[in-house]
């Protein structure tokens, strides 16, 4: 007898063959679909919607043709009607397009903008290059590294100046 949440169809693991990633079965759909890397809570729910896929189903009791679907989906997010705010790289600057990038390819990508904005010495490239904070945050508190100096107490400087 099967219970609603593990039929007898379930996979204790997914795997997305295009997306070569491997997702745990147990998890909800939305939870399993942010273990893939560059997909977010909101870009899973956005998936879920346009698949039209129960969110409280278990992703290893999801049906084959449901994952190829999401699998799709997620491939091409533009073109399956995701809309283009929604894709993590909106206006590439080598195609123009607004693609959706996913694993190491984001790694990468992410890798080599800032290589060109060290390259071109913007003002985020130089933060980039001298590892100081690039969004605008404040860094007179937080965001040190390297040797901790601290204070020397008076007494303890006295008995070294002897």
């Amino acid at each position: 007898m099967s219970s609603p949440i593990r039929p007898k169809n379930f996979r204790e693991q997914v795997y997305f063959s295009q997306l070569r990633s491997r997702v745990d079965g147990n998890a909800k759909v939305e939870h399993g679909l942010t273990q893939i890397v560059g997909i977010g809570r909101r870009f899973a729910q956005a998936i879920i919607t346009v698949a039209n896929v129960s969110p409280e189903l278990r992703i290893g009791a999801v049906p084959e043709k449901d994952l190829n679907k999401i699998e799709e989906i997620i491939l091409d997010p533009v073109g399956n009607g995701i809309p283009n705010w929604m894709v993590n790289r909106k206006k590439d600057l080598r195609t123009g397009d607004d693609r959706h990038l996913l694993g190491n390819q984001l790694e990468i990508t992410v890798k080599r903008d800032i290589d060109r904005m060290k390259r071109t010495r913007s003002y985020k490239g130089v933060r980039h290059h001298l590892h100081l904070k690039v969004r605008g945050q404040k860094t007179k508190s937080t965001g040190r590294h390297g040797l901790v100096v601290g204070v020397m107490r008076r007494r303890f400087k006295q008995k070294r100046d002897y």
